[in-house]
């Protein structure tokens, strides 16, 4: 320890480390270098915070687009009217207050040969490591006839801000008795659980607005995510108002037309009121332009580190990445980030690198007042891919108490202001 680190540097380095699992090194807080993140969501907000907390002598830049992130969870509520937009968003300033310097810029461009990332206004950011957490994109025309103008009559919602915004206001326009469309893509795609905790909240919203109305799940697989607690729900809280398709029984959708408002599968059609169209995912394009992906969808890394194993020095977190058993979720790229944050000042400092553990827990609503989780704890295997931990974790119980659920949906509501403050301040 140098005269620089003082007992109350060490108490906070000791704090953000257990968070993590992961016990801190006395050479962390002589981490040097610069940082630049892409994107400013649940893991590069979650890491740029964690890299400054860890290593004050890091150099930390993150760069996004907008003036605030528009979080995917909680975005069913305020289709759902629970809540309205301003509940999901949430400024950059506590990140700035943090000694983050944020950029509002698009990356047009990785160069991992000049070591820097090009912006649409012109600038070249250099950096030592960067971290690139950009989330999805769609894979738009792989349903003939959804693209970009389509999903301004179809909205998907699945990237939240507009969209939310558009979905809901359909939804308020819809007469009494209307059929509302929902088209599950296959896996995997951001938020397993998402599509049918949107159902939930949206037969919650017709249940007491619209009675008299509707809700189709097209979808292309066969099970999801929380299936058991799902299915108990909707049959305690909303009767026969949602009728889930799966893939077997034609549920996977091929086709739509926005002028007649028709969904097509492969033996058969539907008309919606609303229609509510996911479409299937892969990471945001600008991986491409350094090759992270190397001509797939998801960006594959070293599950140890993070560290891309196509282009070295660049880490990528969250939706984007290839990260063994951990889903795509806002939990899991919090986790990842901050583990990433530790690996990268024991690189920057020369310390040994930790061994990453993970943990993620998902909430879902299927009501106001009624909620159910999954959790899991992930290690790295012997073969270097991140695998469950069995017996840890585990999913909530079928048949509980009112009181339980009442419970479940106050600790996922919790948990969403636990980690936006841990995220934004």
């Amino acid at each position: 320890m140098t005269a620089r680190t003082t007992r109350r540097d060490v108490v906070k380095l000791m704090g953000a480390a257990a968070v993590a699992g992961i016990a801190p090194h006395s050479s962390w807080a002589q981490a040097t270098g610069r940082i630049v993140i892409v994107g400013g969501g649940f893991g590069g907000a979650t890491c740029a915070r964690y890299l400054r907390r860890l290593a004050p002598g890091l150099d930390v830049s993150l760069i996004d687009p907008n003036d605030a992130f528009v979080t995917c969870p909680f975005s069913n509520t305020v289709i759902a009217g629970i809540n309205d937009l301003d509940y999901v968003t949430h400024g950059y300033d506590g990140l700035r207050g943090a000694g983050v310097t944020v950029i509002k810029d698009s990356v047009t461009a990785i160069d991992p040969d000049a070591g820097n990332v090009r912006l649409a206004g012109g600038d070249a950011v250099p950096y030592d490591r960067l971290v690139v957490s950009p989330g999805i994109d769609f894979k738009w025309g792989a349903i003939e006839g959804y693209d970009e103008a389509a999903a301004e009559i179809m909205p998907h919602a699945w990237k939240a801000g507009p969209q939310t915004a558009l979905l809901r206001s359909q939804l308020e326009a819809m007469d009494d008795g209307g059929v509302v469309v929902i088209a599950v893509p296959p896996n995997p795609f951001r938020c397993p659980p998402g599509p049918y905790e949107r159902a939930s909240l949206i037969a919650y919203y017709l249940k007491t607005q619209k009675p008299r109305s509707k809700i189709l799940l097209l979808d292309a697989k066969d099970a999801f995510s929380k299936q058991g607690l799902f299915m108990e729900a909707w049959e305690t809280l909303y009767g026969d108002m949602i009728e889930w398709v799966p893939f077997a029984q034609n549920g996977n959708f091929t086709r739509v037309d926005t002028s007649t408002m028709t969904i097509f599968s492969e033996f058969g059609e539907h008309q919606g009121d609303v229609i509510n169209v996911i479409p299937p995912q892969r990471a945001a394009a600008v991986v491409d332009t350094a090759g992270l992906t190397d001509g797939g969808d998801w960006c594959m890394i070293d599950q140890s580190t993070f560290e891309s194993i196509v282009v070295p020095g660049i880490h990528v977190l969250g939706d984007a990445a290839i990260a063994g058993a951990m889903p795509k979720s806002g939990f899991s790229a919090g986790s990842q980030a901050k583990t990433c944050a530790h690996i990268i000042v024991a690189m920057q400092s020369g310390g040994p690198l930790p061994t990453p553990s993970f943990i993620n827990t998902c909430y879902s609503l299927a009501a106001p007042d009624y909620g159910f989780s999954v959790a899991a704890v992930y290690r790295l295997g012997d073969d270097g891919t991140i695998t469950a931990v069995e017996g840890a974790g585990g999913v909530s119980p079928s048949g509980a108490s009112a009181a339980i659920r009442t419970l479940e949906a106050a600790y996922a509501r919790s948990w969403y202001a636990n980690i936006t403050t841990e995220m934004f301040g």
